[in-house]
């Protein structure tokens, strides 16, 4: 009782009661959740079974149905391509902002803030407006379109299979923008302006001096970016929700919605946590070569 009032006293028992909070509240709701996903995509359960504890095994059988579902090709090739167009749009958007930026002018700082309201917005808002601008009757985007003579008449984003899935890239990719752009004009920031200077009086010009400084110098931030952009993009279920549903026709169904449809609609739940499970594998991949790839640059 004495040992643990001084350690109280000289702060180290405050410490560890606040690492203790904050390693129950992980275990209670992050860990057990992920455990009890990985059993339930193991048993077969409905919402016949979903209350009791006795349900019955199926190894491998919820993975090799939704495997071998007739869609799986369609929503893991429009997930492909989801994360590949958001990443590298939201990199190379976020990229040029951040340049730009750099540069001192009046006024930057408010511009900058404007740029980050739009990060702070809840999904399901950011979903709200992008479904006013891209709606096919009465949206902003197609009168901006028509106005300028680049079309002819209505396009109906979300409701074509050729588009749908393009019209979420659209709205995700101008989610993520701000954050990227944060990450990458830290590091920016961080890279001296003698190097800049010395590289100038030796005849470099921008993009000499962009491609033989800026670039090796961003390599640890550019990684960082791309991973956890990756991370969050096959997260992104919101802007799917308020817009698309999915539809039509699975043309813009993704992973991580169609995980939500089979539990949540079809009320396959064994299934529908057999595919969030091969989604938290692939984000745990993605963390991996991260960390890998920043512990060689550490070494080097």
């Amino acid at each position: 009782m004495t040992s643990s009032r001084s350690s109280f006293r000289d702060g180290r028992g405050f410490d560890r009661l606040l690492v203790g909070l904050t390693l129950g509240f992980l275990l209670v709701f992050s860990a057990f959740p992920l455990v009890y996903n990985l059993i339930m995509s193991f048993q077969e359960v409905d919402l016949f079974t979903l209350g009791s504890f006795d349900r019955p095994w199926v190894g491998l059988e919820n993975y090799a149905d939704v495997t071998g579902h007739r869609v799986f090709g369609l929503i893991a090739t429009n997930t492909a391509i989801f994360v590949a167009v958001s990443v590298a749009a939201q990199l190379v958007i976020g990229f040029a902002l951040a340049l730009f930026f750099q540069q001192s002018f009046p006024g930057a700082t408010w511009l900058r803030g404007l740029f980050l309201a739009g990060w702070i917005m809840p999904g399901l808002v950011v979903g709200a407006v992008w479904s006013f601008i891209l709606s096919g009757d009465f949206g902003v985007l197609n009168w901006g379109l028509m106005t300028l003579g680049i079309t002819d008449g209505r396009v109906f984003w979300l409701s074509s299979p050729d588009t749908a899935l393009y019209a979420v890239i659209i709205a995700n990719v101008w989610l993520g923008v701000p954050f990227n752009m944060i990450l990458l004009s830290v590091g920016l920031s961080a890279i001296p302006e003698d190097v800049y200077e010395a590289a100038e009086l030796d005849g470099a010009g921008r993009v000499r001096r962009f491609l033989t400084i800026t670039l090796p110098l961003m390599r640890a931030q550019i990684g960082a970016v791309l991973s956890l952009g990756i991370i969050f993009t096959l997260q992104q279920f919101d802007l799917f929700a308020a817009l698309t549903q999915g539809g039509p026709a699975n043309g813009s169904n993704v992973l991580q919605y169609w995980s939500w449809e089979l539990s949540f609609t079809d009320y396959r739940i064994g299934q529908g946590s057999a595919v969030s499970v091969l989604m938290i594998l692939l984000v745990v991949l993605v963390a991996v070569v991260y960390v890998r790839s920043t512990r060689h640059e550490h070494v080097a």
